[in-house]
């Protein structure tokens, strides 16, 4: 260990470029991991969205595109259109504010805004399916198709 001291200047010395990329990914590491502890929606797996399904009665708002939803979508699940989400004005998400709400998109990289609109306007319970459809398509869940 001692010889490893020794080196270590040489190394960081003789290396900047490196030690420095280093440096950035770790602290982008850390920065996000801190984010995930503070934020005020949590993250679902298709396993414990099933659960979540079978033990309350969740609103699941999908974030897809219409072509997408159409094409395949968790049963129960209501769309609304990234452009059209607005926490405040949506009669079905006015009516849930002490239920859970999921939110689904496609891959699932698209909702995390919208959880955050959600909570600043005060809904307590609200997920997000990582992965969106595809991961629950993936895991073999049931997928309704059409409008509905």
């Amino acid at each position: 260990m001692n010889d490893v001291m020794q080196k270590l200047p040489a190394f960081v010395t003789n290396h900047a470029l490196l030690v420095a990329a280093f440096v950035v990914i770790l602290v982008a590491l850390v920065a996000g991991e801190v984010g995930r502890l503070f934020r005020k929606w949590k993250s679902l797996t298709p396993a414990g969205l099933t659960q979540l399904i079978n033990r309350d009665t969740p609103l699941i708002v999908d974030l897809s595109a219409s072509a997408d939803f159409e094409k395949g979508h968790i049963p129960g699940a209501k769309n609304v259109a990234m452009s059209q989400f607005d926490p405040e004005t949506q009669k079905d998400l006015a009516k849930a504010k002490e239920l859970p709400v999921v939110l689904v998109d496609k891959d699932g990289r698209g909702v995390g805004k919208a959880a955050n609109r959600l909570v600043k306007a005060g809904f307590t319970r609200v997920f997000v399916l990582d992965g969106g459809t595809y991961a629950w398509q993936t895991a073999q869940l049931p997928v309704a198709k059409g409008k509905k």
